[in-house]
């Protein structure tokens, strides 16, 4: 599954580092030594030994605004910082590690098999200590409650991903409470990642019924699994606070607590500085000279399953309802120009993202966008009917001017800024208007209150999964296609590379639907997360994680 985030510096590990930008040039000292690796061959968090690190402690980190809804399965909960929030609480069905490779994670279960292909079937078994915070066992139906939501049957269910269970048949009870069986009617090729990655099992009271799945974790989470849970909110001083959890089964943590403060994207260096948050993502060339001049502040490097994108609107009556006009606008916008503007000096060789659905370091990757052609664009424009009067283009007595949604950021604000002078020489004007964090998503993003929008996609190991979240077009099922932008061909091709378990093929058809989806003027990403991330020098097993999940056992500090 992808989240969503608003916010360019994520300094929250996931399975990934949020985008990092920077002013032009590459001459400055600032600039980290060397380039960081592929994405999946490392990562950088001061790896440790438990006996090295003291006891307790408080990891302070910031997030931008409270979460909009604790459920990360709901749409209003899709976002990368709640899910940031609770993965030192939720129980997720794999590890991973730098590499990409999956094992079980078997502080919740035991054994997790493919048990069958014809039909498709996978067994679940739970560790028998895995309780949730009440001390209630977690059952199979919990895993079949989840399922029953999640698989669109009930338009009730404000979901953000289906996450393949639209193709499950049933979920059973297996040898007993704690084996869970599920029989798929369809194949489905990301079937380990329906409980990993960026996926939660949740408890069968938040997914039992609609108002509970929509509302009941609006304002707090309630049970939770992991080594922390929630000790305390405050709303007014913008403060949650994880202290560990009683009922934990698996190793101690070392640390005591881990406290979240609200904080602007401006205020998040001086904090570090002042030694009031122990790490935050990078956005600046600046911000980066500072953070390494900080005593104290090692600057931790990885790529990340992150990206920046520009998204069209195409629902019906907007000004961009028109493919052909998006697909004109899009050959415009110089995404190399942006990303040499951006990050030349934090990566060696700044190239644009060049596909939807994997990125560079990653198997199945390669590029199959339109390519940048403004001549091109403005015929394409002219073909169209949207002729220049002035310095702007007209049609029908309408000005071709477009609203650029964003996150108030400065690094939005300077990608904008150049779109905006690339789309002036062909007559297309871009207005640039940001907005707060607070109900970014659930208020602008999510109802259409864009032309175009910029926010960034956080993936996990497992992108087909991800395919009909956000290109598949249902316009009774809006999950992340927040755009209403798709095609018939697009479904049935994301409907053959879902059930498709080669990865080979399925490899192929994804490349299809990437070609196709630049075709349709869905959206445009533009760039990688090179993964600079400013932290503590004296905190261990913490910092850019790459591609692997972190254990929060281990995290903490040296002695």
């Amino acid at each position: 599954m992808r989240l969503r985030s608003s916010v360019t510096r994520l300094a929250v590990p996931l399975l990934a580092i949020g985008l990092i930008a920077t002013g032009c040039g590459a001459d400055d000292e600032s600039a980290p030594e060397g380039s960081a690796a592929a994405l999946g061959t490392t990562n950088d968090i001061n790896p440790r030994d438990v006996a090295d690190l003291r006891d307790g402690g408080n990891l302070r980190l910031a997030i931008s605004a409270f979460p909009a809804n604790w459920n990360t399965l709901s749409n209003d909960g899709n976002d990368f910082e709640i899910a940031s929030l609770e993965r030192p609480m939720m129980p997720r069905s794999f590890r991973t590690d730098a590499a990409g490779q999956l094992t079980i994670n078997t502080d919740y279960f035991t054994d997790i098999q493919l048990t069958n292909t014809s039909p498709q079937q996978v067994t679940y078994t739970f560790n028998p200590q895995a309780v949730w915070s009440d001390g209630t066992p977690m059952t199979w139906e919990d895993i079949q409650s989840q399922a029953n939501a999640l698989s669109g049957n009930d338009k009730a269910f404000l979901i953000a991903n289906n996450s393949g269970f639209d193709r499950v048949e049933k979920v059973e009870r297996g040898v007993d409470d704690r084996q869970a069986v599920i029989t798929f009617k369809q194949h489905f090729a990301e079937w380990r990642g329906q409980f990993a990655g960026n996926s939660f099992l949740f408890p069968k009271s938040v997914t039992g019924t609609p108002e509970a799945f929509n509302k009941s974790l609006v304002d707090a989470i309630t049970l939770t699994a992991g080594p922390f849970l929630v000790q305390s909110t405050d709303r007014a001083q913008g403060r949650i606070v994880l202290g560990r959890n009683p009922k934990w089964w698996g190793a101690t943590p070392k640390l005591d607590t881990i406290t979240y403060s609200v904080l602007d994207s401006k205020a998040q260096l001086p904090a570090l500085q002042n030694n009031e948050i122990d790490a935050i993502g990078i956005g600046t060339r600046d911000e980066l000279k500072t953070a390494k001049s900080t005593p104290g502040v090692a600057i931790r490097r990885a790529p990340g399953n992150s990206w920046s994108h520009f998204t069209f609107n195409g629902a019906p009556g907007s000004i961009l309802a028109d493919p052909k006009l998006r697909v004109a606008i899009s050959k415009a916008i110089d995404r190399q120009g942006i990303v040499t503007a951006m990050q030349n000096g934090l990566v060696e060789n700044p190239k644009p993202l060049n596909n939807h659905v994997y990125i560079q370091g990653q198997a199945g990757y390669q590029d199959n966008s339109l390519g940048f052609d403004a001549a091109a664009a403005a015929k394409e424009l002219d073909d169209l009917g949207w002729k220049l009067n002035g310095d702007v283009r007209e049609k029908d007595g309408r000005k071709l001017e477009i609203r650029d949604i964003m996150y108030n950021d400065d690094t939005w604000v300077q990608i904008a800024q150049i779109i905006q002078q690339n789309l002036a020489q062909i007559g297309v004007k871009l207005n640039i208007v940001t907005k707060p964090g607070k109900g970014y998503f659930t208020e602008v993003i999510q109802p259409g209150d864009f032309d175009v929008a910029q926010w960034i996609w956080v993936g996990d190991p497992f992108p087909l999964g991800s395919l009909n979240q956000i290109y598949g077009y249902n316009p009774a099922d809006l999950q992340g296609n927040y755009g209403r932008i798709g095609s018939p061909e697009i479904n049935a091709l994301i409907e053959q590379a879902v059930s498709e378990l080669d990865p080979a093929k399925a490899t192929e058809l994804a490349n299809q639907i990437d070609r196709k989806v630049f075709e349709e003027g869905h959206s445009l990403p533009l760039m990688q997360s090179p993964g600079n991330v400013a932290v503590r020098d004296n905190l261990a097993n913490y910092g850019a994680a790459g591609l692997a999940s972190l254990d929060y056992t281990k995290i903490g500090f040296l002695k």
